[in-house]
This record gives C-alpha cells, sequence and structure tokens, in this order.
C-alpha cells in the first residue's frame, strides 16, 4: 500500500477520499507545515531486502512536491479584492480630477 501512496503522489495528485492514500496523508501536508520521515534501517543481512525496500521508498517520498495554497477565508479574499478595485477607482479619480489623463 504505501508504495502505490508514493508513486501516485510523486505524479499526480491523489482525492483525500481515496482509500490507499488514507495511511500517508501526512505525507501531503501542505501549507506552513512541516513533514518528518523517519526511515528505521538494519545493518543485517537477512533484513537486506526490507532495508532496501524502506530505502527506495523514502527516496520516493522525498520526491513528493506540494502546491501549498494560502489559507484565507473567501469572504477576506473577496474584501481583499474589492479593496484594491477601490484604490484603483479613487487614483483614476485623482488623476482626471487634477487634469491628468487616465
Amino acid at each position: 500500500m504505501q508504495d502505490c501512496c508514493a508513486n501516485a503522489l510523486t505524479e499526480q495528485s491523489v482525492p483525500q477520499s481515496s482509500d490507499s492514500n488514507r495511511g500517508l496523508r501526512f505525507l501531503s501536508q501542505g501549507g506552513n507545515t512541516k513533514t518528518l520521515m523517519v526511515a528505521c534501517l538494519s545493518p543485517a543481512d537477512n533484513n537486506y531486502d526490507e532495508t532496501l525496500s524502506t530505502l527506495r521508498y523514502a527516496n520516493r517520498a522525498k520526491n513528493i512536491k506540494n502546491k501549498p495554497k494560502i489559507n484565507e477565508d473567501p469572504k477576506d479574499a473577496l474584501l481583499r479584492q474589492y479593496q484594491a478595485e477601490i484604490d484603483e477607482l479613487k487614483a483614476m479619480l485623482w488623476t482626471q480630477y487634477h487634469g491628468g489623463e487616465v
């Protein structure tokens, strides 16, 4: 399960509702979070395959890229947009009032 999730996260966005993504949502944290992965390895010969698999998985998980998005209330975004429009209109009025061209 871990291999399919790491591959999917490195290649494309996996929907939050995906069952295969449930165990590894911590890998795709975005925004202001930092994610830490600890890979436990063993120097013993009998654990070679598992250690190699863990290293490959950790390498794929390292390549996951997030696209952080600002956590902003839609109303705040709309207010910010309106304020920018008001400032632009004020500048246009000031320019027209003082004899300049827009």
